[in-house]
């Protein structure tokens, strides 16, 4: 086995383990990408007498390093129910679907066509990947029950009732999703922190509840706290505060993972090459075998 065959065979590992176990931070490396450059221009090099070979090889490297140094690192798109949101490396929008128990996938819309995602789904230059997140429902009522509009000044749907949870801050050395939502009518700003099951069991003050437990905090319109404005109510259950009926639901609801790996009609291309230049080779070698 000749230096270039070995180096061939690390630039089209180097790119399937791109593609196989994307979103490594070892792909976006200098270093990375340099060795995968180099070994693809010495094999280039190495196999001219082998023209399809070489142009594949070649390719691959090139598919390899572009999506190493100019793809994005890997992000979390955060959709609110219902919203729509463009990913470039996808090509399309994804559809996110309306909270509910049993939430329908969100869908990748390109042009006419729309796909689900499912677990995973793979574009031409993304991999895309539905990670379930934790998400709180409220709904909020006055002293005599009537319902309460919700409002998120702040968040990414304004008249969504979701709370997407998207902050984190630490209380007792536990690091805790929290967002905030607004009730006009009542003149009230709320801050929402959810602890999980886990975290609730490993507190003596929440463990009671065997679930989800949701702190609110509440102040008024201008920023000022509220007297007494600071409860705890369990997952489906109720607490009242400042003249308010908060009730927590806390929903699974998917995310998506957006991770970058080479074109994959690119390295498509690079292995259609290095395929038919092997088998022209395997083929000029047993006519010459034939030959004597």
């Amino acid at each position: 086995m000749t230096a270039a065959t070995v180096a061939g065979a690390f630039v089209v590992i180097g790119v399937a383990a791109q593609i196989l176990a994307p979103g490594q931070p070892l792909y976006h490396t200098g270093w990375y990408n340099v060795a995968l450059a180099a070994l693809a221009v010495y094999t280039a090099l190495a196999m001219r007498r082998l023209p399809l070979i070489a142009f594949g090889i070649a390719v691959l490297g090139f598919a390899g390093v572009a999506s190493g140094l100019l793809g994005p690192d890997t992000r979390m798109v955060i959709g609110a129910p219902g919203a729509s949101v463009r990913v470039d490396e996808a090509g399309g929008t994804l559809v996110f679907p309306l909270a509910q128990a049993d939430a329908s996938p969100v869908m990748l819309q390109r042009g006419a066509s729309t796909q689900p995602i499912g677990a995973r789904r793979f574009t031409a230059t993304a991999l895309l990947s539905s990670v379930p997140r934790n998400v709180v429902a409220i709904a909020a009522f006055d002293p005599r029950g009537a319902h309460l509009t919700i409002t998120q000044p702040t968040g990414s749907a304004f008249l969504s009732p979701v709370l997407l949870m998207e902050n984190t801050q630490t209380i007792d050395g536990l690091d805790l999703p929290y967002d905030a939502f607004a009730v006009p009518a009542a003149h009230r700003i709320v801050r929402a922190v959810l602890f999980s099951q886990a975290q609730a069991a490993s507190l003596p003050a929440l463990a009671a509840a065997h679930g989800p437990v949701i702190l609110f905090d509440l102040e008024d319109d201008t920023g000022a706290s509220i007297p007494h404005g600071i409860g705890i109510a369990p997952d489906s259950g109720s607490v009242v505060l400042g003249g308010l009926r908060l009730q927590p639901h806390v929903l699974t609801y998917p995310a998506i993972q957006v991770i970058s790996i080479p074109d994959l009609a690119v390295v498509a291309a690079g292995c259609l090459a290095i395929l038919i230049g092997a088998l022209l080779t395997q083929r000029a070698r047993r006519g010459k075998i034939a030959e004597r």
